[in-house]
């Protein structure tokens, strides 16, 4: 995320060398090993005296969410996603950003732990702030916003040409994407929105993405010209290549979407079956118990309303009828 502030990188640069070649980036090295010591102390060193005693400080969970959320962002901000994004290919770029705000923002979120935003954001007026900036309708929709305004040619060419502005480009679609994540999948249970909305939420999220990914799949001519110079990676022409980031754009990235509305309503629904299971075998037992305790007391036990799943539940414990003969 941080390649390109002090080392940017652009087509007439990099048509000397070999698309192979490796640059090293060691901003991003700091970037990643910032990010590593800082969730190494605060779970070793905050997070003991906040969590109350017994509890764990950080699941294993969120520990390897965290190691797939480091190793995600090094290898978007690295060689040579990075160099082939803002030098070659606008199709890798939509790679980068999707990696970016579909990978790297849930992961960060589902790696971090209850107590570590109650501890930063407190009770007071930060924490509403934070609150009402990610409610779904603000946070939605500042998402889409900011989405959609990434592919204006003109941000497209500053963010190829600029590296400074690279980095905060990435920043504001890591912050967006980690705000729209949040009611989703965040660490605090009451921002979260219910798993039926949840399924509507993501439904309409993946719905602007096909609004220019559509646009630039069936757009004959170059829209972005940074990306137009001689020197082709894989071969691809200025077309193609635009055309193949709106399929990443309006196919894959709602692809991605449509399987986690999947998972969400898999996971509910085996929840609810779970919950419901419960449920009838405490009725049973409850229904048994007081069978048994009539039975030793000489009353007469209630009779039990007949129910199709009784029904259903003998027939499979009955074995088939023998044939005549």
């Amino acid at each position: 995320m941080l390649a390109g502030v002090f080392t940017p990188i652009v087509a007439e640069q990099l048509s000397k060398a070999d698309f192979w070649h490796w640059h090293p980036h060691p901003e991003v090295w700091l970037l990643v090993a910032g990010i590593v010591g800082c969730y190494f102390y605060a779970t070793r060193v905050v997070g003991p005296k906040v969590v109350a005693p017994g509890q764990p400080v950080i699941t294993k969970a969120q520990r390897r969410w965290f190691i797939a959320t480091v190793l995600t962002l090094w290898a978007a901000a690295d060689w040579p996603i990075h160099d082939w994004a803002e030098g070659y290919l606008y199709s890798v770029h939509m790679v980068q950003h999707l990696m970016l705000t579909m990978l790297v923002a849930p992961m960060a979120l589902l790696a971090t732990p209850e107590w570590l935003p109650r501890v930063v954001l407190g009770r007071g007026r930060v924490y509403r702030g934070f609150r009402f900036c990610t409610r779904p309708l603000i946070a939605g929709g500042f998402y889409a916003a900011i989405f959609a305004l990434g592919h204006w040619p003109k941000l497209v060419a500053l963010q190829v040409e600029n590296g400074p502005f690279h980095f905060m480009s990435h920043l504001v679609y890591v912050v967006a994407a980690m705000a729209m994540w949040n009611c989703v999948c965040g660490p605090l249970p009451e921002l979260r929105i219910s798993v039926p909305a949840q399924i509507g939420y993501l439904f309409l999220l993946s719905i602007p993405p096909t609004v220019p990914g559509g646009w630039l799949v069936f757009a004959d001519s170059v829209v972005y010209k940074s990306y137009n110079h001689p020197y082709r990676l894989f071969g691809l022409s200025p077309v193609s290549d635009q055309q193949l980031a709106g399929f990443i754009m309006k196919v894959v990235g709602g692809f991605f979407l449509w399987i986690v509305i999947f998972v969400i309503f898999f996971r509910w629904n085996q929840r609810n079956e779970i919950e419901e299971k419960a449920r009838r075998e405490a009725e049973d037992r409850e229904f048994w118990a007081g069978v048994e305790a009539a039975v030793a007391f000489g009353l007469k036990p209630k009779h039990r309303t007949l129910t199709f799943e009784d029904v259903e539940a003998e027939f499979k414990q009955a074995t088939a009828p023998r044939e005549p003969g």
